[in-house]
């Protein structure tokens, strides 16, 4: 027994060896066959591999720092690369929710990785509790050099689906397994409130612009009107944007009827977005908050209600990001996002992409703990 043991041994670690050299060899063909096509780059590249006398990141870093270098020669100013990871946490933001354990998750001043699980969550309800450390995700060691999307995107997973976690109590030396079952987080894109100095005023924060942003903004009013709102503020600061389709479902919210926006692809006709029948809220009084960071679908919103009269924009003028980005998913998760249309709001003067929508009532907000914007606009809904 002990004699086939030692025969066997070099025989896998020979045929181990055999194994990672041919894969390496295949790699390195299946490389150079996606690259042949620019030959200058592929002189390149098989000299920096055969001649530097650094050690070179493996082939996917090299493939992903190929992918950012095609990109910005592209010169579309939006164009960009998002590795898996980061790919699919910016799909869960977009989505509105995700499968996961519902847990928050703070690396402390000392490194170590602590969760804080929400409150009746499946975290909470597995026995996980606030300072927990984590050690351990399935497979995958927690080191304090990892980077936090790493870890976040560990414990998402299909919804039913369950992983494992290695913990450590707060005060304690024996880290324990805890085995969750994921289940349908939200990520809410909208907060709300009643204004303190003014009951009758709802504050409606949107911080990204999600295919459940629509429906959180109408629970939104529905809820502040049940409290006694009877005038809102649509606060679309700091907002980047998110879905175009979601945008024009948030405009439709507010507006009686008529043309929302336009957009061109390119080598196409132009498409028309309209709303035939007035929705909900188009009769609430609202005023609508923008400053230099408002963009993209954001603006669709607050452009499209402007052009038709039917709310004040105040604070600074918006971003002004009047095109397109569609995302492409690539073959090992990873994505990147070309610009490949234009939109515009027809009845703006000035146009969106000369400086960005143009607040009605301009109040610039200075660095004060007072938020002068905020304020300017219950004082104009006191009067309405």
């Amino acid at each position: 027994m002990h004699k086939s043991r030692y025969i066997i041994l070099p025989l896998l670690i020979f045929f181990g060896f055999i194994g990672a050299f041919l894969s390496g060899f295949f790699l390195k063909s299946y490389f150079d066959s996606q690259i042949k096509e620019f030959p200058v780059l592929n002189q390149a590249y098989n000299i920096l591999i055969n001649h530097s006398f650094l050690n070179l990141p493996e082939s996917r870093s090299l493939e992903y720092g190929m992918i950012r270098g095609l990109l910005a020669a592209s010169e579309d100013p939006y164009a960009s690369f998002q590795e898996p990871v980061q790919h699919e946490l910016e799909s869960n933001n977009l989505q509105g929710s995700f499968g996961g354990i519902g847990v928050e998750i703070i690396q402390g001043m000392d490194g170590k990785f602590l969760v804080y699980p929400i409150k009746n969550g499946p975290a909470s309800n597995a026995g996980l509790l606030n300072e927990d450390q984590l050690i351990q995700i399935d497979d995958l060691k927690i080191t304090q050099e990892m980077q936090m999307d790493d870890i976040t995107a560990a414990l998402r997973g299909p919804v039913g689906q369950s992983v494992s976690l290695i913990i450590l109590h707060k005060d304690t030396d024996n880290p324990i397994e805890i085995i969750i079952k994921r289940e349908e987080i939200h990520l809410p894109s909208v907060t709300y409130h009643l204004a303190p100095v003014d009951s009758s005023i709802g504050i409606i924060n949107v911080n990204i612009i999600a295919e459940s942003t629509s429906e959180e903004i109408t629970n939104a009013i529905n809820q502040l009107q049940i409290e006694g709102a009877d005038k809102f503020v649509l606060d679309l600061r700091d907002n980047g944007g998110g879905l175009l389709t979601a945008g024009i479902e948030i405009a439709k919210l507010f507006l009686q009827d008529g043309l929302i926006m336009q957009q061109k692809y390119r080598g196409q006709e132009v498409d028309s977005f309209h709303t035939d029948s007035p929705g909900p809220f188009s009769g609430v009084p609202i005023v609508i908050l923008v400053n230099h960071n408002t963009a993209s679908a954001a603006e669709i919103i607050a452009g499209a209600i402007q052009a038709h009269g039917r709310a004040k924009l105040i604070g600074e003028p918006t971003f002004g990001k009047d095109s397109i980005q569609l995302i492409f998913d690539l073959q090992d998760g990873s994505s990147i996002h070309i610009t490949a249309a234009k939109w515009w709001i027809p009845g703006l003067d000035p146009p969106l992409g000369e400086g960005g929508l143009q607040p009605d009532i301009v109040a610039n907000q200075n660095d004060s703990q007072i938020d002068s914007t905020m304020n300017t606009a219950i004082e104009f809904l006191k009067q309405q």
